[in-house]
This record gives C-alpha cells, structure tokens and sequence, in this order.
C-alpha cells in the first residue's frame, strides 16, 4: 500500500506541476514550464496555432485528432496556442497566423506549415517528430 501511495502522490505532482502528458488526441494548452519540460524530455511536440472562429483550425483539429489517437504518436504533446490572446507566445515561436502547425523533435524544430488541411500533408508533419 504505501508504493501505491507514493506512486500515487508522484503521479499528482507531476500533473500539478503542468509535466503530465496529454491524453491520446488531447491538447493542453501553451505553458512555458510545460513546454520547456517536454523539450528537456526530448518528446515529440506538436504546436498547433488556433483560434475559435478560424475554419482552417476547425479542420485541422479532427486530422490532429486521429493522429495523436495512433499507437506510433502516443508520446506526441500537442500544445495549444490561442492566436487571439497569447500574443507573448506567438511572438516567442515567430508564428504570424492562426491555423499554424509547428513541430519540434526534443528542442529542435523540425517543421512547420500555415493553413494546411490535407490529412496526408499534415500527417507528414506530425511523423518529423518521431
């Protein structure tokens, strides 16, 4: 019983601390703490670029979905940047446009794409992270 509590108040603590792992097909959204440990891990990390009232996200979000939902992408962090009041971020990650993918491997950049919708394209993208 006590390793289960141990392992249990660990578990807590990671997720207070913002470095719990985002569920199959579930994005957390943007924080440098969160951000910075997935890159120090050496995880791969999608930066998805969104905004409610922008139809290209509408589409991208089912594809980025499906992908995450993979056995190959179970690692994948997707982080979620909201174009209209993250400002701060968007400067720090240099993205100008919502609909905006940007895909890193650890801390190096690997890819990015602006208003891309086809599965198979966005697909591409995401596998530089592996």
């Amino acid at each position: 019983m006590t390793s289960r509590r141990h392992l249990l108040a660990l578990v807590a603590l990671a997720l207070a601390a913002g470095c719990g792992p985002a569920l199959a097909g579930e994005t957390m959204p943007f924080t440098p703490a969160a951000f910075d440990a997935a890159q120090k891990a050496g995880k791969p990390i999608l930066v998805e670029v969104s905004a409610p009232w922008c139809p290209i996200c509408k589409t991208q979000k089912p594809v980025l979905a499906k992908l995450a939902a993979e056995p190959r992408f179970k690692d994948l962090v997707v982080f979620d940047v909201d174009f209209d009041s993250r400002k701060d971020v968007l400067r720090q990650l240099n993205a100008r446009m919502q609909s905006t993918l940007i895909a890193y491997k650890g801390e190096t950049e690997v890819g990015r794409s602006v208003g891309e919708t086809q599965p198979e394209w966005i697909e591409g993208l995401v596998e530089k992270t592996l």
